[in-house]
């Protein structure tokens, strides 16, 4: 079985595309975050994608989500600002 092991690094701080192509999502790491800060991440190159995550509030650290996203994969950063690094393997 193949696994995918790495993927590039996508650093956002406020709601974006994290990749416009299709891919695995192979997790996230929170670099800095402010109180009440949420992450909602959709399929999709834009906002109004199927979700694939319900709201997620997280702690300052890795986070492993891996996730296949044929058509791209959306990031709305809500509420609080965070620094938030995806890795995300494209193909």
């Amino acid at each position: 079985m193949q696994q995918v092991q790495s993927g590039t690094p996508i650093n956002l701080t406020a709601t974006a595309a994290v990749s416009k192509a299709a891919g695995t999502l192979l997790g996230f790491y929170v670099n800095n975050k402010t109180a009440g800060g949420t992450l909602v991440l959709t399929h999709g190159s834009a906002a109004g994608g199927t979700a694939i995550s319900g709201t997620i509030t997280p702690l300052i650290g890795w986070h492993e989500y891996k996730v296949y996203c044929p058509t791209g994969l959306y990031a709305t950063i809500a509420v609080q600002a965070m620094d938030i690094t995806f890795f995300f393997s494209g193909g």
